[in-house]
């Protein structure tokens, strides 16, 4: 079990309690900010608690990854990593592999998770391949000898297709990888060994640990942009890694140190305020983002509402058993295309025009446009990443102001 993880009951109470006791020092309730670069060791080589070089391990930092690993059922031998950024996490995953070694990727996945993969690590030595994964026999169709990442969004970001994860990781676990090359010298440390099967990775970003737990599904690797519902205060930027698998965990954390782009002691204790209310400020975005879909879905200016809560949703039925609720992200098109969607796009109030999502305050933007402009046109065509689509962050305001607010945009 990760350190300063212990079992502490139900999902509400681990959020506020798991990984977090009171400063042995003073007694203070909150972890404190250890705003330091380095320890003092009593001999050389001698150090208290694994604490040498802040870098490797800094104790607010250790405290907000037990917390994540209780929040995603890491169980007794996972672990959590924090990361400065969802993107440098991605990049810590990635750094497990090989030169020729296959990725098959989701086809609808945040434009920067595409961007990593076809624009650096393509010139690695990568091949990647973009399959829609809602359908299993196309992904079984897509597995090679070579493949050792399998990568998927559910929802996805921003078309939200819900993907049946237990039946990727059944598909996952009947392909017949090939021969591992052979082993290089242990003194390179955890990574000497290549990946010998495929790895599963969900990004569980838009619906965070209270709506679903991928490891519990079979999933090797969870990752967050901690930016979105977990930061939930647009005040922070920050990524994570989760898995069950202790040997998983020492190859993540050899690479987490050796590259060093981790969080700042500061923006830790800053995630852990914060993951102190997840479950109630995802319980309010659901609510809202439920009734605000709904009244969007008779509006005569829009053409099509996509969210996993409404029954018109391909994988409605799927999302009620995968996951908890149906999340804070809703996506429409707007009749008519660009022009009209600029207009409600301008014309909000209290949605702010904005990248990212998941904060407290509603935001609103133009995928095509702004989070999802280097996926290549083609693409985004085929996806129904067009002109007239529209992506919401439905915020934790009164639902009638919001309501009110999409009503005088559209007008």
């Amino acid at each position: 079990m990760a350190e300063g993880q212990e079992p502490h009951g139900k999902f509400a109470t681990r959020c506020i309690h798991a990984g977090q006791s009171p400063d042995p020092t003073t007694g203070a309730i909150m972890t404190p900010v250890y705003m330091t670069s380095t320890f003092v060791q009593a001999s050389p080589g001698v150090f208290k608690d694994g604490y040498d070089y802040a870098r490797s391990k800094n104790p607010t930092r250790t405290a907000l990854e037990a917390n994540l690993a209780a929040l995603e059922d890491a169980g007794p031998e996972g672990a959590g990593l924090v990361f400065s950024s969802g993107l440098a996490a991605m990049d810590c995953v990635l750094h497990q592999l090989r030169a020729g070694d296959h990725v098959v990727l989701s086809d609808d996945v945040y434009g920067g998770t595409f961007r990593q993969l076809d624009k650096v690590y393509r010139h690695l030595g990568l091949d990647v391949t973009r399959v829609d994964m809602t359908n299993l026999d196309l992904v079984r169709g897509v597995m090679k000898p070579t493949t050792r990442l399998v990568w998927l969004e559910t929802p996805s970001n921003p078309m939200l297709k819900v993907i049946d994860i237990a039946g990727v990781k059944r598909v996952v676990e009947g392909a017949s990888p090939a021969p591992a090359p052979g082993v290089r010298s242990a003194e390179l440390g955890p990574l000497g060994a290549p990946i010998e099967k495929p790895l599963l990775l969900v990004d569980n970003t838009f619906a965070s640990p209270y709506l679903q737990n991928p490891l519990t599904q079979g999933a090797d690797i969870v990752l967050h942009s901690c930016t979105k519902y977990i930061g939930g205060h647009s005040d922070l930027v920050a990524g994570a890694l989760v898995t069950r698998s202790a040997a998983l965990a020492e190859r993540l954390r050899y690479v987490q140190n050796a590259v060093g782009a981790v969080p700042g002691a500061m923006d830790c204790f800053m995630m852990l305020r914060s993951t102190k209310t997840l479950h109630v400020r995802m319980q309010r975005h659901c609510d809202n983002a439920m009734g605000i879909a709904q009244w969007l879905e008779k509006h005569p200016r829009i053409e099509k509402v996509i969210y996993p809560g409404l029954a018109s949703h391909p994988q409605h039925a799927l999302a009620a058993r995968q996951m908890r609720a149906f999340g804070g992200m809703i996506s429409v098109v707007v009749k008519g295309g660009l022009a009209p969607s600029r207009r409600m796009l301008e014309r909000v109030r209290l949605f702010s025009l904005a990248e990212s999502l998941g904060g407290v305050e509603s935001l609103i933007e133009h995928p095509a446009i702004m989070t999802h402009a280097s996926i290549p046109a083609e693409a985004r065509r085929v996806l129904g990443i067009d002109d007239g689509l529209v992506r919401l962050s439905v915020g934790i305001e009164d639902a009638g102001d919001l309501v009110a607010d999409l009503e005088r945009a559209l007008s």
